[in-house]
């Protein structure tokens, strides 16, 4: 059923991830400015005349941003006619239009305009929500099969304040992570996990140390936070894959992004490790957004069973 929407799909998140990683290629090559501070045209041209490896970069995600804008409409427009009786549908074809476009005006605000790195900071964060929705999208999708029930989950209260608290911690250490690339501290600290000497913990000297290390010491929480809540899965919800197994990929997910941190550090910046770097936490942030969505659909299915119990006690 919808075979057709779902390649739609899976085609359209494989672009959302390219805009993803190119938008954190930009900024890790400096290429934010390779087109001037011209928008849309690149140095008030059509066609560039002068070509440089920034322009190349800069301009290639614009083109992708919008490929990737022309397909996130056409997928909301389909899902919406195909699957818009089921009840997350049309929100998140709104949110994901909504998003990127929001992510589009940042980007060209920021090429125009001189933005502060604490704004530029915000434009990898917005892109992780606009990527998130197309993901969640795209599962909707293909839960139309009813090959997993999640209609029928039963999660604790101390569950659901983890999946809440350390989503919402998630997106902050995004932000810290982002701020690290804007203000160029990602090597201040050559050192791991500590700044000046691997064996000597030591405050920082300098505020760019200051962020890098803060950086840190929040993706170490995350670490620990997500470690100790996959026990908590293993221990609880063996009987519930999809609880089961998100936590445990999860937490893959998050030792593999702390790893790929620290050997950005120890390799000074190899590229391909930091754009691995940001795939990472993107797929982590697109998991935990999947898990709040659980979390509503769990309240339905309490209330609906609360009900059943009362009726139930009433014609007895």
């Amino acid at each position: 059923m919808h075979r057709g929407l779902k390649w739609f799909a899976v085609l359209t998140t494989l672009v959302m991830t390219g805009v993803l990683i190119g938008g954190a290629l930009v900024t890790k090559t400096g290429s934010s400015l390779g087109c001037g501070r011209t928008w849309p045209l690149c140095h008030g041209e059509w066609i560039p005349t002068q070509i440089t490896p920034e322009l190349i970069i800069e301009l290639t995600h614009r083109l992708v941003s919008g490929s990737a804008g022309i397909l996130v409409l056409g997928l909301s427009i389909w899902a919406w006619k195909a699957i818009g009786h089921k009840r997350e549908t049309k929100l998140l074809a709104i949110l994901s239009v909504s998003f990127l476009l929001l992510q589009a005006l940042i980007g060209a605000a920021a090429v125009m305009w001189p933005q502060s790195d604490f704004v530029l900071a915000l434009h990898f964060g917005i892109s992780l929500i606009s990527f998130a929705t197309v993901f969640l999208l795209t599962l909707l999708i293909f839960e139309v099969d009813q090959k997993f029930d999640t209609k029928r989950l039963i999660i604790d209260t101390r569950m659901k304040f983890h999946i809440i608290g350390v989503t919402i911690y998630c997106y902050g250490v995004v932000y810290t992570g982002a701020l690290v690339r804007h203000t160029d501290a990602s090597l201040v600290c050559r050192d791991w996990p500590f700044c000046v000497n691997s064996n000597v913990l030591t405050l920082p000297s300098n505020p760019y140390e200051w962020i890098q290390m803060g950086h840190r010491l929040a993706a170490g929480l995350i670490f620990i936070w997500i470690a100790y809540i996959t026990i908590l899965a293993v221990k609880h919800y063996k009987h519930q894959k999809v609880i089961y197994w998100g936590w445990i990929i999860s937490f893959i997910i998050v030792t593999m992004q702390v790893a790929a941190g620290a050997v950005v550090v120890l390799t000074s910046l190899n590229i391909y490790v930091a754009l691995a770097h940001a795939f990472f936490i993107a797929c982590l942030f697109a998991i935990l957004s999947y898990f709040i969505m659980l979390l509503t659909r769990n309240k339905i299915a309490a209330e609906a069973n609360s009900k059943l119990e009362a009726s139930k006690k009433i014609s007895n």
